[in-house]
């Protein structure tokens, strides 16, 4: 990827997409240095590695009154653990998305009179954050079951895990109920796909974040299905897969 203007960073917090309310995201991501200098260090001072952290900071324009809207969100998100997702340049299928499973750990709103109303809010990562892909599109209906594009992440070797993010966006429909799964396969024809996750059966907006064992996949082919089912249900959802 090339130099470029941010323009259009994606932001999914759990079920919500808080883009077009968000006009400053930050990702940040660190690894504490341990004090190890000892009398072998030759006068140099020695770390080693700790534990790691992320965290995805946030503001923008306050909106209320539905549960997708930022003020909403914020709320029933406050305290609680779920899927985050950045993209730094849209999310379409294939582009670049960082995501974890974080704590949404504080939320801020209001400023001074004549202002537009602002949000600010935090979420605090509770596992790694990975570096992956987008596997499906926020901005596609999905109305039967079907299968996603696939994406190439390479395979998985032992002691790494195959990382998924899913966000369910918007529900419509009698009694719709989504389940969605990560497969995989040796190449993007996908002959003989392979399920490595299992989402919970979704019935409402919402998210969740899987991860493997860290067992060796030789795949390296990954696409999002999903199976749906409802008198004329209808699913707007997002995911992102990676391996760390």
């Amino acid at each position: 990827m090339a130099k470029f203007i941010l323009l259009n960073v994606r932001l999914f917090a759990v079920g919500a997409d808080l883009t077009g309310a968000s006009n400053k995201i930050e990702l940040s991501a660190e690894i504490e240095d341990k004090d190890a200098t000892n009398y072998l260090s030759n006068g140099w001072k020695e770390v080693l590695g700790g534990l790691g952290s992320a965290e995805i900071a946030g503001e923008g324009q306050w909106e209320a009154g539905d549960p997708g809207l930022v003020d909403n969100a914020s709320w029933s998100q406050l305290g609680g653990v779920g899927p985050w997702t950045v993209c730094p340049a849209n999310a379409a299928v294939a582009d670049l998305a960082y995501f974890t499973s974080a704590l949404r750990s504080d939320y801020k709103q209001g400023d001074a009179v004549g202002e537009v109303a602002p949000w600010s809010g935090t979420a605090k990562s509770a596992w790694p954050l990975v570096r992956g892909q987008v596997g499906h599109p926020p901005g596609t209906a999905r109305t039967a079951s079907g299968t996603g594009t696939a994406v190439n992440l390479g395979v998985v070797p032992t002691g790494k895990r195959l990382y998924a993010a899913l966000h369910v966006l918007s529900v419509a429909g009698t009694t719709p109920s989504i389940t969605a799964r990560v497969e995989s396969d040796t190449d993007s024809g996908f002959a003989s796909p392979t399920t490595q996750l299992t989402f919970a059966a979704a019935s409402a907006a919402g998210g969740e974040i899987l991860r493997t064992s860290g067992t060796a996949i030789a795949d390296s082919w990954f696409r999002t299905a999903w199976t749906i089912t409802g008198t004329t249900p209808s699913f707007m959802f997002a995911s992102a897969l990676g391996v760390r």
